[in-house]
């Protein structure tokens, strides 16, 4: 009977990971499609120029939802990202331009900002046990607003520090045109990735999405590790806010807005269970290039961004439904 369980369970688990590797393919498919699409449809879209222009247009994207990929497969939920990215830019003018601090510390300030938003959901949504939408709404909110009352409803500028606008828009390599945000995507993922497979915080992030339940009945302390899990995803917040506020050369308080509804879409379209205990990071990042290619090509087709925004949330109700389809079909 043991061995036959065993047997059973093993199966189950092989189903569990062909079942990723297939929708990962799914969405790579998609993306080879959509891009040889909008190649055929435009002789402006096949270029190396618009090729790096839609990687660098995934950075901040995909930088959130990296994070984002974490809380979801806990079962949860983060509406908070794209204001907080942006009142964590601010932070980034404040700490540099305002109080003229050096750049590196700057830097790690406005990570470890995120990370501190991030532990404020986590305190909430594990302590006090409010659900995560509405702390992390109401976190959105508290953002939006701290971002225009530290700014003084102004952008701060950092033309006095042309090497933080680098950290974006600068070449690793002379002569060959790459933004270096795109090499920090890259090497983030590496190492979000890694997390995810290959460690405790992985392992018990996958455990709590499944059941949480039967995790806390192990003996692991799930309301410590959804508080870590979400500190965790804060960093990416943080992070990104650095992406765009260097990509634009300032910090713009009103920016955010939306960002969170593309994060959480390229995370579903990747592959990640709305419900929880499934994703991938490279997963995520398909996904994030699907809204990136889709969007690069509709402007480069003179779509009118009203129907960029028809176009984008009709993926995001199919991403939705096929999750909903694979939950039925588990």
């Amino acid at each position: 009977m043991t061995a036959v369980k065993t047997r059973e369970a093993v199966s189950s688990g092989f189903m569990t990971v062909a079942k990723g590797r297939l929708q990962q393919f799914l969405a790579f498919a998609s993306l080879i499609v959509i891009y040889a699409f909008f190649s055929l449809a435009s002789p402006y879209f096949f270029t190396y120029g618009n090729f790096t222009a839609i990687l660098f247009s995934t950075v901040v994207i995909g930088t959130l939802a990296i994070g984002t990929t974490f809380v979801i497969i806990t079962g949860g939920i983060d509406l908070s990202i794209g204001t907080g990215m942006a009142l964590c830019a601010v932070m980034s003018g404040v700490f540099i331009v305002k109080l003229d601090l050096p750049i590196a510390v700057g830097l790690l300030g406005t990570v470890l900002f995120g990370g501190l938003m991030g532990l404020v959901n986590g305190f909430n949504i594990a302590i006090l046990r409010i659900p995560p939408f509405i702390a992390t709404l109401a976190m959105m909110l508290v953002a939006e607003g701290l971002a225009l009352v530290l700014s003084n409803s102004a952008p701060i500028y950092f033309s006095d520090d042309p090497s933080y606008t680098k950290i974006s828009t600068g070449n690793l390599i002379p002569g060959v045109k790459f933004p270096n945000a795109v090499v920090v995507l890259i090497v983030v993922a590496i190492i979000a990735g890694v997390l995810l497979t290959k460690t405790l915080l992985g392992r018990y992030t996958y455990s709590i999405g499944s059941n949480e339940e039967a995790t806390a009945l192990s003996g692991i302390d799930v309301r410590r590790w959804k508080i870590v899990i979400y500190t965790f995803a804060g960093l990416f917040i943080g992070l990104a806010g650095i992406m765009i506020s260097a990509r634009l050369g300032s910090a713009q308080p009103a920016t955010g807005m939306g960002y969170e509804l593309q994060a959480i879409a390229a995370v579903v379209i990747g592959g990640t269970s709305l419900s929880g205990g499934k994703g991938s990071i490279v997963g995520t990042l398909i996904g994030a290039l699907i809204i990136s290619t889709l969007n690069n090509g509709l402007q480069i087709m003179s779509i009118p961004q009203e129907w960029q925004n028809v176009i984008l949330g009709c993926v995001i109700l199919v991403a939705v439904y096929t999750d909903i389809l694979r939950k039925k079909e588990a």
